[in-house]
Formats: C-alpha cells, sequence, structure tokens
C-alpha cells in the first residue's frame, strides 16, 4: 500500500471519528452518560439564570405550613389580647427555627373569581385598608414587606401544571395578612426579612378546589419556602354585632371549631375527606356565613400533604373561633 492511499484512509479514519464525537455531543445521549458538570443544559443561558429564584434546590427537610386565625385590624394595638403572645411565639418559630427563603399567604380577604387564581407579581406594593368604622390612625398603619415578581411566576408556573387558571396581578396586602404580620412578624422586633407574595383564593366556597389548591402550591415547601393560610377557625361578624362583642362563646363556635380540629387532625390520607363533611355540618353556616375565611385553612391542608395536622391553640370568643394550626414538623435548631 503506497503512502497516498494510507494517508487518504487516515484522513477518512479521523473524519469518522470526528463526526462521531460531534453527533454524540449534539444529543441528549451525552447528558446521560456524561457526568453532570460536563454540559450544561440549554436553560441555564436565559437571563433568569442570576434570578433569586432561578435555581431551586430541593430540601430533605420540608418547613410546616401554617394557618394564622388573624383576627381584626385592631390585633396588632390589642397587647392584652390571649392571641397576641401566641402569634408573637409562631412568628419566631417561623425566622428563628424555619428560617424560610419566602413566604406565600393565602388570605380570607382576597377572592379572585370563581375559576381564577390571580397572584400579587409586584415587589412594591401598599396596604389595603379593607374594614371600616376604626379610628383614623387604624388607616394609617405600616407594615414594611417586600414580593417577589419571580416567586409569582414560579407559583403560576405551578398553577398552571395543575390545570389550575392563574395570572399576575398588582395588588396591595390587606389586613387579613399584615394585621396578623404586625405581630408575628414585627417590623422591628422580629422582621420577616424574605419575600412574601400573597395569593388569592377563589371566588367560591368550593372546599375541595381549595384543598388542590394547596396541593398545587406545595412543591414550593421542598425549596423551604413557609405557605401560610390566613382567616380564621370562626367567623360570624354578625352576630359578633349583635352580641356587641359580648366574649362569651355560642354553641356554634364551641362545636364547629372542635370539628375543624377533629378533622383537621385526622390521619393525612383521611383528612380531606373528613375536612369536606366538615362544610357540611349544620352549624357550618352559623361559624362562617361565608366561607371566606375559613378557605384558607383548607388551601393550608392541601399544600401539607402527608404531614399532620396539629391545632396549637384556639381561643372560644363570642362568634370568632381563634385556632392555630401547623401542619409538619419545625426543623430541630
Amino acid at each position: 500500500m503506497d503512502s497516498s492511499r494510507l494517508i487518504k484512509r487516515l484522513i477518512l479514519i479521523v473524519s469518522f471519528i470526528v463526526a462521531v464525537v460531534a453527533f454524540f455531543f449534539s444529543t441528549p445521549l451525552s447528558r446521560i452518560i456524561l457526568p453532570i458538570s460536563t454540559w450544561k443544559p440549554s436553560f441555564l443561558t436565559q437571563h433568569h439564570l442570576s434570578s433569586y429564584f432561578s435555581s431551586r434546590p430541593m430540601t430533605t427537610n420540608r418547613p410546616p405550613v401554617y394557618f394564622f386565625s388573624h383576627g381584626g385590624p385592631d390585633v396588632q394595638y390589642r397587647t392584652d389580647h390571649p392571641v397576641y403572645p401566641i402569634l408573637q411565639n409562631i412568628g419566631r418559630e417561623i425566622t428563628q427555627k424555619v428560617k424560610p427563603k419566602a413566604v406565600v399567604v393565602f388570605s380570607g380577604h382576597w377572592e379572585a373569581e370563581p375559576n381564577l387564581i390571580e397572584v400579587n407579581s409586584a415587589e412594591h406594593t401598599d396596604l389595603i385598608y379593607d374594614f371600616y368604622g376604626f379610628p383614623p390612625e387604624f388607616y394609617k398603619a405600616q407594615y414594611p414587606n417586600r414580593g417577589s415578581p419571580e416567586l409569582a411566576s414560579h407559583i403560576i408556573d405551578l398553577l398552571t401544571k395543575a390545570g389550575i387558571k392563574a395570572k399576575g396581578v398588582t395588588r396591595g396586602l390587606d389586613h387579613g395578612v399584615w394585621s396578623g404580620f404586625h405581630v408575628a412578624f414585627h417590623p422591628e422586633d422580629n422582621p420577616l426579612n424574605v419575600p412574601l407574595v400573597q395569593v388569592s383564593l377563589y371566588a367560591n366556597q368550593d372546599v375541595d378546589m381549595h384543598y388542590r389548591l394547596g396541593q398545587a402550591v406545595a412543591p414550593l415547601r421542598d425549596e423551604n419556602i413557609v405557605i401560610i393560610g390566613a382567616g380564621m377557625s370562626v367567623h360570624n361578624l354578625r352576630d359578633y354585632m349583635v352580641t356587641r362583642g359580648d366574649p362569651r362563646p355560642l354553641p356554634y363556635t364551641v362545636s364547629f371549631d372542635e370539628a375543624l380540629k377533629e378533622a383537621v387532625e385526622s390521619p393525612p390520607s383521611e383528612r380531606q375527606a373528613r375536612m369536606r363533611e366538615v362544610a357540611k355540618r349544620p352549624d357550618a353556616r352559623q361559624a362562617h356565613p361565608r366561607f371566606d375565611h375559613l378557605m384558607p385553612v383548607y388551601v393550608a391542608a392541601g399544600a401539607a400533604g402527608d404531614d399532620a395536622g396539629k391545632r396549637t391553640w384556639t381561643l372560644h370568643e363570642g362568634s370568632l373561633g381563634w385556632a392555630q394550626y401547623r401542619f409538619g414538623q419545625v426543623p430541630a435548631s
């Protein structure tokens, strides 16, 4: 074999090897065979690489889910009310032990549409003073907070993947959030210092839809994001006005609050069905003429997944129930 033929064959062999290698590195197969450090997925080159929420590490210790009975717009001023130190303790538990990356909250004061969920995608928003008949200083209250457009977008993606219609909006924080949070996460004594994103409820009273809403956002817990439902375990303002704030509990306040406890604390595999039945009780419409303040506990229970629920405290006060719930375990200090 002369030298020219040998050179031609060598060129053909080298060309073939180069072509094979080029093909290998251009296909998904290389991502399976090669170590992860040798390739970079295309989505990592996008502009959101540097975003705060673009890298979402999974955590082995999922943070608890909470339900706050938040009280009225006066709760932050009533330091002698029994719930005041309770909310303070829960807030410190979250900031000092759970140490979340962000907080997502569902309040009984925001209902979007019957088949649509809205997410506050603004980074800076004012407060909403959604109450009337209180002293003028109540309408000057402030609560420093910051949102996260990136997290809001992530929530919308999760909802969409779960088949839930959702959109981002610009909206302020209602007092269902900031009144109770002012106690739990006092701006000076125990500031939250992480993004806070509020998500609406449905404008309907379907408990299963709200339970599924919680299930849809449950993956946020894998990113060390705390989910909080803010409402009241019993909430009948009509009777509150009739009784003029008499603290002696009405019969339905006790009966419904205790029935709700039994359902929430039932085994997670039974919880949704048990909570569905609670909403059908005769005293349910006495405890909640509208279910707006009840729905956040269904969202919280749905987000809890297989984690057990525990009522950590309650108070029966007239036509109000102040139950506080935690789903899951607090991380060891």
